[in-house]
């Protein structure tokens, strides 16, 4: 993880837990360069992601400030910076999955960069599908160290395997770098997601990192096109 990432990830951490109260005042620059070792254009980097994210605003001649903003849109930052998971995001609901693939391989030449690992690591290979009420919305296809996420079994694939990092390993999920693409499915994402010829999907790639910022997940999800929203804070 960049050290600007780390630096975005450690004030945002304290906007939502209520550290850095709203229109509360920054330190200035130069301040979060010694806090941090970093140089100033790392923090302005760290700074510039916290204010596309809606949680600060830079006010020209005064400093930098935690942005006032509704509990709902907290609620909703806090989701989507924790991406806490499809059972969690669906608390209300039935979630459940089906397992295809669940085994432990060597890291390939994509995972282990992705992961920051060192070459051929073992880790878990797992391929889902999640369903929501019985209706399939994602395909997922994960990869975990398993030094880093001991203990992995069937039942905890079965549910959520969030759940199991933070209850059972007590670990703390801290953030995730995605990108989204859309393109046209495939035969096997049309079996398993109920699609028809040439239907989109939406395909969802992600580094999710703990709070410590070791890189523990690198997943690819498949959603379908009816069932996926992404939301965002856009600011001027």
């Amino acid at each position: 993880m960049t050290k600007y990432t780390q630096i975005a990830n450690d004030i945002r951490t304290q906007i939502v837990k209520g550290v850095l109260q709203a229109n509360e005042q920054l330190p200035f620059e130069k301040d979060l360069c010694i806090k941090y070792n970093a140089s100033k254009m790392t923090v302005k980097k760290a700074l510039d992601i916290l204010v596309a994210e809606g949680l600060i605003v830079k006010r020209r001649g005064s400093g930098t400030f935690v942005k006032s903003i509704s509990n709902i849109d907290m609620n909703r930052l806090l989701v989507s910076n924790q991406f806490r998971g499809l059972t969690a995001l669906y608390s209300d609901r039935k979630v459940t999955s089906t397992l295809i693939t669940f085994d432990v391989v060597s890291s390939n030449e994509e995972v282990t960069q992705k992961l920051n690992l060192e070459s051929e690591e073992f880790v878990y290979n797992l391929l889902r599908v999640r369903y929501v009420d019985e209706e399939p919305y994602v395909i997922e296809h994960t990869f975990m160290p398993i030094n880093l996420i001991p203990g992995l079994r069937k039942q905890h694939t079965m549910a959520s395997i969030y759940s199991y990092i933070e209850a059972d390993l007590g670990l703390k999920v801290q953030s995730s770098h995605r990108t989204i693409r859309v393109r046209k499915s495939n035969e096997l994402e049309q079996k398993y997601l109920k699609l028809k010829a040439d239907d989109p999907v939406a395909v969802v790639e992600q580094v999710a990192y703990l709070e410590n910022g070791t890189a523990f997940e690198y997943s690819i999800s498949i959603h379908r096109y009816d069932r996926f929203a992404f939301e965002t804070v856009i600011v001027r």
